[in-house]
This record gives structure tokens, C-alpha cells and sequence, in this order.
């Protein structure tokens, strides 16, 4: 059993699917949730592990959202210590602005499903390795990043570049959503705050669209996910051996 932070920075962008699993193995869940407690301050070291989820803000809104900066400690705290960390979306962003690579606007927004491609280093990576080929995946996002320097390029995109990372062999930043199921997503499409970021991304898309496109597509990612965060939860290991490990 390992006891997991999350970092939570919206309400409708929760662990989704995530959250069975962890509990299913026995790991306690402690949210640090910014959207409620924006000047919470939370220590890593009663921790065996990282979780950063999505949200809307970016990384360089640190005058706004000063809590981005108490983030970046704890990653930077978690790279150091080599515990296991996975970061969505935002959460990706900020483990690559931690780690000096670059974090920006992507060529256009992408909302909705989009395919990501294997690289060379795919098949041999823990998580990633059922990803043989293209794999249609759910998007939210209009920043994106370069692969920090030090990790792994694991999954692609020839329109907006790098979609997935792996730091040495504990962490990993995905830029896409593997932990929404229909309910999330169909909830994104109704809210207010979603639906007008859609409208203003000026793509050729609806609500209506994404919702036949999950209803078709989102099977194959579940199987994912299962496959995807299993590998990354048979990282945690035994917290007790990972703590002494951690502080050699």
C-alpha cells in the first residue's frame, strides 16, 4: 500500500478512472486541491508517489495561480527522491517546465480526438508498449510541450510534437486524457466553461461531434488506460522498501 498526493486543480477534472484502481490496490489517496485551497502548502515526504491532473490554467500564470509554483517544488522534490510521478495535461506541462523544456502554445488547439504515435522507444517503455500504432486518444488542451531534456520521447504527434515523456524509469508526462470515461467527458461538453473554450478555439468541432466520436472511440482507450495505468500503479511497489530506498 502506498500513499498517493493529487494534485487537483479544477473540480471536473478528477482521477476519472484512476481513482478505482488505486483504491482496487489498496493505496490511500490524499487530494491537494488548489480549486478549494489555493494556498495549501503540501509536503511530499509522508508520500510514496505523484499524481498532477489537468486544469485550465498554464504554466507561466504563476502571478495568477501562485500554488503553480508550490507545485514545481514538489516535483522537482519528486525528482529528486525518484519516486513514481504522472503527470496529465497541465500536470505533463509542469514536469516538463520543471525539467527546462519548453512549454507553449501549440500550433492550433486541439479538443476532442486526436491520434498519438508510437516512437522508436515505445515498445520498450513500462506503460506505453501497447501502443503499436496510431491510437486515437481524447484531447483538451491549446499549450503542449517539447520533451524535457533527460527524458524519453514515448508518444507523438506529426501536428503538435511531443505527447508523451518518460523521466529515467519514475516518471511520465501524458498529454492527453486516458483517465476520462463518458460520464467526464460528456460532462465537459455541457459545461458552461468547456463549451465556450470550444467556441473560442475556432475549430471545426462541436459537442455533438465529440460525443458520436467518443461513443465510437473511447472502448479501445478504456482498454488503454487499464493497460496504461496498471503499469504505472506496479511502479509503487512497497512504500516501506521505497522509503529507505529514497533516503540513501
Amino acid at each position: 500500500m502506498a500513499r498517493v498526493l493529487v494534485v487537483q486543480h479544477v473540480a471536473a477534472e478528477p482521477l476519472g478512472v484512476l481513482d478505482p484502481m488505486l483504491r482496487r490496490r489498496g493505496h490511500r489517496i490524499r487530494y491537494a486541491n488548489f480549486a478549494r485551497h489555493p494556498e495549501a502548502n503540501p509536503r511530499l515526504d509522508r508520500y510514496q508517489a505523484l499524481v498532477l491532473l489537468g486544469g485550465p490554467m498554464q504554466v507561466t500564470e504563476t502571478r495568477r495561480h501562485p500554488h503553480l509554483l508550490t507545485e514545481c517544488r514538489l516535483i522537482e522534490q519528486a525528482l529528486k527522491q525518484r519516486i513514481p510521478v504522472l503527470g496529465i495535461c497541465l500536470g505533463a506541462q509542469l514536469v516538463t517546465h520543471v525539467l527546462g523544456g519548453r512549454v507553449g502554445p501549440c500550433p492550433s488547439p486541439e479538443i476532442g480526438w486526436y491520434p498519438v504515435h508510437p516512437t522508436h522507444a515505445t515498445s520498450a517503455d513500462p506503460l506505453l508498449r501497447p501502443v503499436r500504432e496510431p491510437q486515437a486518444v481524447f484531447q483538451w488542451h491549446h499549450w503542449g510541450f517539447d520533451c524535457p531534456p533527460g527524458s524519453t520521447a514515448i508518444a507523438d504527434s506529426p501536428e503538435s510534437g511531443c505527447q508523451a515523456f518518460r523521466v529515467d524509469g519514475h516518471a511520465w508526462g501524458l498529454q492527453f486524457h486516458l483517465e476520462l470515461d463518458q460520464r467526464l467527458i460528456h460532462r465537459w461538453l455541457t459545461l458552461p466553461q468547456y463549451r465556450e473554450d470550444l467556441k473560442a478555439s475556432g475549430l471545426a468541432v462541436t459537442p455533438e461531434r465529440i460525443e458520436a466520436d467518443t461513443a465510437r472511440l473511447l472502448p479501445a482507450t478504456l482498454r488503454l488506460a487499464e493497460q496504461v495505468f496498471g503499469a504505472w500503479l506496479d511502479q509503487l511497489g512497497d512504500p516501506e522498501q521505497r522509503l529507505v530506498l529514497s533516503s540513501r
